[in-house]
């Protein structure tokens, strides 16, 4: 069931059942079994909210006490089953007002800024669980990953300041909770983030199924292999085609206040070499930013990575999840193709991911989605 086929509900009128077994129904649809389990979980979940919704509207005015509040769910499992897809089919079933579904890196971003905002709260984290507990009662996440440390110190009391005001989680993982975080710095001051998970939340498996993401492929040549100047002038010759000629005289940009220098530029389109936007200390915000100014990105001269340029390779991954998220057309020079980037011994879920979406956005069904640039801003917290 490629996700680029068959579309979300455009309305919270079926249940996620009854949306699942009309889709089914269609011809090109593949039948899995994991799916369709996960469809069952995601269906007593919007059960619950409703019923949870009814009662609330009975309690009010009549008594201080409220129903009990759903537990959320925790889908994980390898790339490419169609987590992400579920899960949104089952967020536009849900007839919420007070529903969000949002990409993990984009939400990292927004409470960082939002703790900066409210720096003058005696607890700022607090201050912004409380903001979004206001306007949010089901916050749906995409690609729960954690990677970076300032994330990691701070998970495990902003969830549960989440939960504590009524905030029900639904999130997509390749990990499972307890292989969160592996290997991470303080580790073990994430270890309490991962117990309210798997307290708070239903876990639930997803693998057993395809990898979407592989099937019916049509390959363009949008991903050049090898690294050589032959392929250098055939990125040239398509920058060239795509922007018509008009290029913009500039030899950096800044992003996040911080100059990065490219190749070309034009209207929605940019062209870096991958030293400059993956080799330097860059963060998901800077590939936001990028991913919400450009349609199209170039990157020349992508290496093997391996464990010597570990950080170089955690960039890329974050690169690609942001750019996938948000449509970003990639064309790429490489010194091999994307099953080979990762050397052995940095093998792990994030690389399987990032491998796996890289295949998908060569192919003719990506490139014809429109980039969804949407707003490079995080919702205010004052």
């Amino acid at each position: 069931m490629p996700q680029t086929s068959f579309t979300s509900p455009a309305h919270g009128n079926l249940s996620p059942r009854e949306w699942y077994q009309t889709v089914s129904a269609r011809p090109g649809f593949v039948r899995d079994g994991a799916q369709a389990a996960t469809i069952e979980a995601l269906n007593e979940l919007w059960q619950q909210l409703l019923d949870f919704k009814s009662r609330r509207n009975q309690f009010l005015g009549r008594s201080l006490r409220n129903p009990p509040v759903p537990k959320g769910l925790y889908l994980w499992g390898g790339v490419g089953r169609g987590k992400s897809f579920l899960m949104d089919a089952f967020y536009a079933c849900v007839p919420y007002q007070r529903k969000r579904r949002i990409h993990f890196h984009n939400f990292m971003a927004e409470i960082h800024r939002g703790m900066k905002e409210l720096a003058f709260e005696k607890d700022p984290l607090m201050a912004v669980a409380a903001h979004i507990a206001q306007s949010t009662r089901l916050l749906c996440f995409d690609e729960f990953m954690v990677s970076d440390i300032a994330d990691a110190m701070i998970l495990g009391r902003l969830l549960q300041a989440l939960t504590e005001r009524g905030v029900i989680l639904v999130t997509t993982s390749n990990s499972a909770p307890d292989d969160l975080y592996p290997n991470g710095l303080q580790r073990q001051n994430f270890l309490p983030a991962i117990a309210l998970l798997k307290r708070e939340l239903n876990i639930l498996n997803v693998d057993g199924g395809q990898d979407y993401r592989l099937r019916g492929m049509v390959r363009e040549p949008v991903f050049l292999v090898p690294d050589n100047s032959e392929n250098e002038n055939l990125l040239e010759g398509m920058f060239q085609r795509l922007c018509s000629g008009a290029l913009q005289d500039a030899q950096s940009m800044v992003i996040q206040g911080r100059s990065i220098p490219l190749r070309k530029l034009a209207q929605g389109m940019v062209w870096f070499d991958f030293k400059a936007i993956c080799g330097e200390r860059r963060g998901q915000t800077d590939y936001l930013e990028i991913a919400h100014k450009f349609h199209t990105v170039f990157v020349s001269h992508i290496p093997v990575l391996a464990t010597s340029n570990a950080a170089e390779a955690q960039r890329f991954i974050w690169m690609i999840d942001v750019f996938y998220e948000h449509r970003v057309k990639l064309v790429a020079s490489a010194t091999t193709q994307p099953s080979a980037i990762f050397s052995e011994g940095v093998s792990s879920g994030d690389y399987s991911r990032t491998v796996s979406r890289l295949t998908e956005m060569q192919s003719t069904a990506y490139l014809e989605l429109p980039h969804q640039a949407g707003e490079f801003t995080v919702r205010p917290f004052r």
